[in-house]
Order: structure tokens, then C-alpha cells, then sequence
């Protein structure tokens, strides 16, 4: 069975969401079709569970670059779209990269759904990226793991310092950005990818972590990462190296 079609009992195209999908699809292929290679869905939409306040996350795969659509986020009959335009090589090139945030950029890849795509442009990138996985070392994977942890224990000692200025709203803020890049942490170490921030700090149980929880949280992966041998401190000549 061709992959679009195998797609369409996937995708609920009598939706809101879907239809909107199909018709944002079909006018971008309409008006620009000597610049449109593909156009795929990712989120609620091509898992299947989209609702009532699910938004439309729409990909455009170009020949090159600066044409085709705008990217734009914004609503249309009152549903959130956000419209994502790289070239098709842009697309493959970031499918084979890893970074500190591939936890919540891996879903794209993996999950994306072709409304149109004659050339499977979107089944590459998903098999890019896998094999990218495949042949990455477990060190690298720790030291983006790092740099998250970084982010997640400067912004706790930030939340640590207003909650004692009792500016509750600002520690608040930066406790949501700990919780978050812990989250990633977790995410890089076990090598798992989350849908969105939300899913991330709650299926790593970081959703409702408080000030002192996080703290140990912290601690906990800073041994974990000096075990895989990338210490969350060093010296001056370990920086620069």
C-alpha cells in the first residue's frame, strides 16, 4: 500500500484540524507547485489524537531555499498553525543532527505524517535520523546531556536566590526552565524523545518537583553524568579542551 494512503486511516481528516490540514495542503501545493517537494503534518495530528484545542503543525519541503511559503504561526478559523518551510536537503541535514534539544526535536522526524510526498522525501528523513541514533556513541549523547544539566542548575540556583528576594512569579519562571532542561537530561541519558515540554517534565516526574526534590534530581545526574565521563565541573584546561 502507498505510504499516503496507509497514512490517511491514520490521520482524522473530518476533523477541524485535519480538514484545515488538507486545505492549507492543497493551497500551497496549488500556488506554488514548481517550489513544493512535500508537505507533512507532525503533533496531535499525525499521532491520531488530535483536539479540540490541538493546533495544525504543517512542514513545506522546498527545492530551495527562500521559496515556497513564509513560515507563519498563527490562527486561521481559530485554530492554531504553525508552518515550518526548509528545503528538502535542510530537512535531511537537520534529521542527521544531534543536539542538546533533540529530545523534543526527534518527534518531527520520527512521527511526521506526508499529505503529500511522491518521493517519500519524509520517510528518508525519519530513516536518517534513526540511523544517525544508531551509530551515535554513548558519549555524545552525555555530553549534550550536559549542557543541559548546565542550563538546569544554573536556572534552580537563579529560582534558589528570588524565591529568597520573595519574587515568587520571576522563581517560578526560571524553576519551569530547571524542570524542563532536567527533563532533557533524562530524555539524552535514556535516549527517549518526548511530544512536547509538557510530556517531557511529566513523564520524567519532574512536573511537580519542588525546589528541594530538583536539587537532589540535579545531584543525582551530575553522578550520573561523571560516571559516563562528562563531569558537570572541571578545570580551566578541561574547559578550553
Amino acid at each position: 500500500m502507498p505510504e499516503n494512503e496507509r497514512v490517511q486511516d491514520e490521520i482524522d481528516f473530518t476533523s477541524p484540524r485535519g480538514r484545515l490540514a488538507t486545505r492549507l495542503s492543497d493551497v500551497v501545493g496549488h500556488r506554488w507547485p514548481a517550489e513544493v517537494q512535500a508537505i507533512g503534518v507532525h503533533g496531535s495530528l499525525a499521532h491520531g489524537d488530535d483536539h479540540d484545542s490541538s493546533d495544525v503543525n504543517l512542514v513545506v519541503l522546498t527545492y530551495r531555499p527562500g521559496h515556497g511559503p513564509r513560515p507563519a504561526l498563527r490562527r486561521v478559523d481559530g485554530i492554531l498553525v504553525d508552518l515550518q518551510v526548509t528545503t528538502a536537503e535542510e530537512g535531511l541535514r537537520r534529521a542527521r543532527e544531534l543536539t542538546p534539544r533533540w529530545p523534543l526535536e526527534a518527534e518531527r522526524f520520527v512521527t511526521s505524517r506526508p499529505l503529500h510526498d511522491p518521493h517519500g522525501l519524509f520517510a528518508r528523513q525519519r530513516d536518517a535520523h534513526l540511523g544517525r541514533l544508531a551509530e551515535a556513541r554513548p558519549l555524545e549523547f552525555s555530553g549534550l546531556a550536559r549542557h543541559d544539566w548546565e542550563i538546569a542548575a544554573a536556572a534552580h540556583a537563579r529560582a534558589v536566590r528570588l524565591a529568597e528576594y520573595y519574587d515568587t512569579d520571576a522563581a517560578l519562571v526560571m524553576m519551569a526552565e530547571a524542570r524542563l532542561h532536567a527533563a532533557l537530561v533524562a530524555g539524552l541519558l535514556s535516549r527517549t524523545y518526548f511530544r512536547n515540554q509538557a510530556d517531557a517534565v511529566k513523564r520524567t516526574g519532574l512536573a511537580g518537583a519542588d525546589v528541594q526534590e530538583l536539587s537532589k534530581i540535579l545531584d543525582a545526574q551530575a553522578e550520573d553524568l561523571t560516571a559516563r565521563g562528562r563531569p558537570v565541573d572541571g578545570t580551566l584546561k578541561e574547559f578550553l579542551e
